[in-house]
């Protein structure tokens, strides 16, 4: 498995205000859909946890805005597994503008393991081979 590859985000229309700025709310859907990405590059995306009847709910979310993204604006969205330890999962995000370079927004979200009756999993007990596979994804960071 090498380096990830940031997932890329083209502003749509539906995404922003009426000044054509994207709305806040919108970086959390980036959010996800670069994390989405980064488990399917890991080979571990959300349909094979769920086929193992393990869920990954959100616990938390924090975004810092720093400068706005307009429609018609591509991102990139690098995302980077800062904590893991088969029950907690975080997720950093670091949202920058594909021409300029300049980061617009910095991100966070905080995950955990349930089983289907909404217990905690310890991964590496009970799935070693998901526990795994999220080891050799931080390995493999993105640069």
């Amino acid at each position: 498995m090498g380096k990830f590859t940031p997932y890329k985000h083209k502003v749509q229309y539906y995404e922003t205000d009426q000044m054509g700025i994207v709305h806040h709310s919108n970086y959390i859907r980036w959010f996800e859909e670069a994390r989405t990405d980064l488990l399917e590059q890991m080979g571990i995306g959300y349909d094979k946890i769920e086929k193992e009847g393990i869920v990954s709910p959100v616990l938390g979310v924090e975004a810092n805005y720093l400068r706005m993204v307009r429609f018609g604006d591509t991102v990139t969205i690098e995302t980077n597994i800062t904590e893991y330890n088969g029950i907690k999962l975080i997720v950093e995000y670091r949202v920058f503008d594909e021409e300029t370079g300049m980061v617009h927004c910095l991100g966070v979200t905080k995950h955990c393991f349930l089983n289907e009756k909404g217990r905690p999993v310890f991964l590496k007990k009970k799935h070693p081979r998901l526990h795994k596979m999220f080891l050799k994804g931080i390995e493999n960071k993105k640069e």
